[in-house]
């Protein structure tokens, strides 16, 4: 699948290239996608090098974490969640520790932290896997819950709101909330009818129970909250999250007397490793994207998509958001440059800022974390992975639309 989507991005966007330049006059168009080409493999060797440093820092704290047992105490504590969603993987495998970690990066908005949690995880998840250039069930399955991960706390996505003069910045928190926990939902359910797993038992059912508590307690909590203070409490209690991680991996470490700094370092070089693995997948996927991107192929489906809802009598006040959703899954920088362009059109706290800003928040960039996660355990064959993670993303999109009808009050 990821083989044909990949060599359908070069053919599609050439042909549409071709259109361009012969029926509609633009010459310029083979020079800029050429130009684009380049600078999007210069930029995948620049973003590995960048993701080179928190790998560092990451995997470094993680291997004190696994050193110290402090993986293995919250493996045991969710050892039955995992029998139902990963039935392959050993009871006491590091990996199950390590998704967790992931996970809760993930859901608190520590992109910086989930992902080098993520990518350790796949290298002990791939340990278990027999056929090694072939997605294992359980990979699939977290793959799908990080293409479509619940965000708790969309700092980023706030301070762009807040920077380009929102009033009310935070008032898309709890629609991204709600469209992330769909997408995820989606998305897990979509491979458990893929995988065929035995779901619906007690295990599960409590556990998406006390989900969808938390989830609705905070949005009780956060609606109560003045407008002023949201943004505010939501950046410092992430920041402080970010630091208490790093301090409870030294504390347990340290009270399991191992020797913090040598642990830390021989992580630490493994993180360097990761990111050297990962530049031929990124290059390979960040080339295809920004072919499609700069070929028209967007802003064609985009009017497309104009003109079926205007002759099916659907509002379209969401359509000028929908670069962004169409974006997303291809690429996380030029979905946020999408956003950024919608909220200086037609103003930070018109309808379609609010829409960009609640899909930007509720799913993940789906090709590029397969291209990053597959391409640190040089998996070639991603099975089901990708059309999971595409249909959380739909879901996700269509969530984060329906629900900013409901919350805009603009």
């Amino acid at each position: 699948m990821l083989n044909i989507i990949w060599s359908a991005f070069f053919i599609v966007g050439f042909l549409a290239a071709v259109i361009q330049a012969v029926w509609l006059g633009n010459a310029e168009i083979w020079s800029q996608m050429t130009n684009q080409l380049f600078a999007a493999a210069t930029g995948a060797f620049q973003l590995a090098l960048n993701l080179t440093g928190m790998l560092c820092l990451w995997l470094g704290l993680l291997k004190i974490a696994e050193q110290s047992g402090l993986t293995a105490v919250i493996a045991r504590v969710l050892r039955p969640l995992f029998k139902v969603l990963m039935p392959e993987v050993p009871e006491n495998s590091p990996a199950i520790g390590s998704i967790v970690m992931n996970m809760a990066a993930n859901i608190l908005g520590l992109d910086n932290a989930a992902t080098p949690m993520g990518l350790k995880a796949m290298e002990q998840l791939q340990e278990h896997n027999p056929h090694k250039d072939t997605a294992s069930n359980a990979q699939i399955m977290f793959i799908v819950i990080n293409a479509s991960a619940i965000t708790i706390l969309p700092i980023s996505i706030l301070m762009y709101r807040h920077l380009q003069g929102s009033v009310n910045p935070s008032a898309v928190f709890i629609p991204i909330l709600l469209a992330t926990t769909c997408s995820t939902l989606a998305g897990f359910l979509a491979v458990a009818f893929t995988q065929k797993l035995h779901i619906f038992n007690r295990v599960m059912l409590t556990f998406l129970f006390c989900l969808i508590a938390l989830i609705g307690g905070i949005c009780t909590y956060f609606y109560t909250l003045a407008p002023a203070e949201r943004l505010k409490i939501s950046e410092t209690f992430g920041n402080a999250l970010i630091l208490g991680f790093i301090t409870l991996f030294l504390i347990y470490g340290a009270s399991k007397k191992i020797n913090l700094y040598e642990t830390f370092i021989n992580g630490a070089k493994e993180g360097f490793t990761i990111a050297v693995q990962i530049i031929p997948y990124l290059v390979a996927m960040l080339a295809a994207i920004s072919v499609v991107r700069y070929s028209g192929v967007l802003d064609g489906v985009v009017w497309c998509f104009n003109q079926l809802f205007d002759l099916l009598g659907i509002n379209t006040d969401f359509l000028p958001a929908l670069p962004t959703a169409l974006m997303k899954p291809l690429s996380g920088n030029g979905a946020r440059a999408m956003m950024i362009e919608t909220m200086q059109t037609y103003g930070a706290d018109s309808f379609p800022a609010f829409v960009a800003s609640t899909i930007q928040g509720s799913t993940e960039t789906t090709f590029y974390v397969i291209a990053l996660y597959f391409g640190a355990v040089k998996i070639a064959k991603t099975r089901s992975a990708l059309p999971c993670a595409l249909f959380a993303d739909f879901i996700g999109i269509v969530a984060a639309v329906l629900f900013s009808y409901m919350f805009y009050e603009g």
